[in-house]
């Protein structure tokens, strides 16, 4: 979890290959208002934010069903986010991908191809719940030592 320019889809991606996990991005759970919405810079409402929630939760529950070991990527910025994601505490893990302000802004200044823009950013900082309850890792180090960091702090070691 963490805020846009984090490198949620990257660092989850890679870390989802490295533990032989399957890897679920959040952004593919909003509906195409919501992308547009974003895509002007515009931030989410609650009420947009409600079915996408939904959704992920609803995955969430079939992946714990069917015993599937998923890395989702996703915002879940607030608590009561985290809260309705985290269906099963025992068997969820949750990562916070922390960065300075300036970096982020940096990495979504020059991203390319995806509808979240810089502009989002100061809203999502400002939304922002950092949790309490999270292995937190500072995404400044290459993309490698994040996952490395993340797998040590979870007691996920190679395999």
């Amino acid at each position: 979890m963490g805020v846009a320019g984090a490198g949620k889809t990257t660092i989850g991606q890679l870390l989802a290959s490295a533990l032989g996990f399957e890897f679920a991005d959040a952004d593919t759970f909003h509906s195409e208002a919501n992308r547009e919405k974003m895509s002007r810079g515009e931030p989410l409402e609650e009420t947009d934010r409600a079915p996408w929630l939904a959704a992920m939760a609803t995955a969430i529950d079939a992946w714990l069903g069917e015993g599937r070991r998923v890395v989702l990527a996703c915002s879940a910025l607030k608590r009561s986010y985290r809260s309705l994601l985290r269906r099963d505490p025992e068997r969820m893990r949750l990562v916070y991908l922390r960065g300075a302000p300036q970096l982020l802004r940096r990495r979504l200044e020059q991203r390319v191809g995806h509808f979240a823009s810089s502009a989002l950013l100061d809203s999502q900082l400002l939304a922002l719940e950092e949790p309490d309850d999270a292995l937190t890792v500072d995404v400044a180090a290459p993309p490698a030592e994040v996952v490395a960091s993340i797998r040590a702090g979870l007691g996920l070691g190679k395999r």
